[in-house]
């Protein structure tokens, strides 16, 4: 999280909506041999815990339950270049969004964990503009027996959310826009979108 406050938010149901957007970020644990990270897609469930799957030879999937954990999910991110200023002698920075999530974990029963892989598919299947989506049963059982056994599901409380958007809150208004306008065109709309959305 950055220290500065100006990059802080404090709407839950936006922070919410980025991860169920996003839908995909890390996890970081401490382990007997050291920190380890997992990239995995993450579900946010309605009593406010993170849902997720490990391989079950992933290096986290031994010691992460019964341990606190951190839940990393990354929005959009861009170089600002000092030549967008309009006063010169500035740096290079990045604008990012990034939310931190804490707390401890504690494995599922394999039937939720059925329940998560579900979600999972209906959110990402959804998304997609045509075609049928695909759907569990459409798989062998024994396939799919296979698979179970080889993750385990993980269940994350939430007890401290640490967002940073970092949009250039601390510059004025106009280098705001220059900035904007500049990402936009250099192959950055998002970020410039962002910016504009939490003008300050």
């Amino acid at each position: 999280m950055h220290p500065n406050p100006l990059f802080r938010v404090d709407d839950r149901a936006l922070l919410e909506g980025l991860v169920e957007e996003i839908g995909f970020g890390m996890i970081f644990a401490q382990t007997p041999d050291g920190p380890r990270v997992a990239h995995i897609p993450l579900v946010l469930t309605d009593n406010g815990t993170l849902q997720f799957h490990l391989a079950r030879g992933n290096a986290l999937t031994r010691h992460i339950a019964g341990s606190d954990a951190l839940a990393v999910v990354n929005g959009p991110d861009a170089y600002v270049s000092p030549r967008w200023y309009a006063e010169h002698g500035q740096v290079p920075t990045w604008n990012y969004l990034a939310l931190e999530l804490e707390g401890p974990v504690r494995q599922m029963e394999e039937d939720r964990l059925h329940g998560l892989l579900e979600a999972i598919g209906d959110r990402e299947e959804g998304r997609i503009a045509s075609g049928e989506p695909w759907l569990p049963e459409e798989v062998p059982s024994d396939y799919w027996s296979k698979l179970m056994r080889g993750i385990v599901g993980f269940e994350l409380e939430i007890r401290a959310w640490r967002p940073t958007f970092k949009l250039s809150q601390n510059k004025p208004a106009e280098e705001r826009e220059r900035i904007a306008a500049a990402l936009e065109t250099n192959g950055s709309p998002a970020v410039a979108a962002l910016m504009r959305r939490f003008a300050a």
